[in-house]
């Protein structure tokens, strides 16, 4: 399995807040509702930062998290008419892109 994780910061002027609120309920239901979502992707998780005494400040706003179970199915996904007509103009409406950070992965559950 084929992992993609996306660092990723708010655009400029909009709050934490708004951000997370944005990017958990509404981008999040978008990106899960297109039937290539349910048909390709294996697993799809957005994360937050929270505070941690001790811990410097989070580089990233969010994280989002992507499971594919091949190649075939990432590229199934991402060039699909649904994908590129509704999740990825959404995404320019909460995410700067100038700074985004982006690691592919094979996961391996160590315990």
């Amino acid at each position: 399995m084929i992992k993609f994780v996306y660092m990723i910061n708010r655009i400029g002027g909009m709050s934490v807040d708004k951000f997370v609120e944005y990017h958990r309920h509404n981008h999040a239901p978008l990106f899960t509702s297109i039937p290539e979502a349910k048909k390709y992707v294996r697993k799809y998780v957005v994360s937050h930062p929270v505070a941690a005494e001790g811990y410097p400040q989070p580089a990233y706003d969010g994280l989002t998290e992507i499971w594919f179970d091949s190649w075939a199915d990432h590229d199934a996904f991402f060039t699909s008419d649904n994908y590129l007509q509704k999740v990825q103009p959404d995404e320019k409406k909460f995410i700067d892109f100038s700074s985004v950070g982006i690691m592919v992965t094979e996961e391996k559950t160590v315990i």
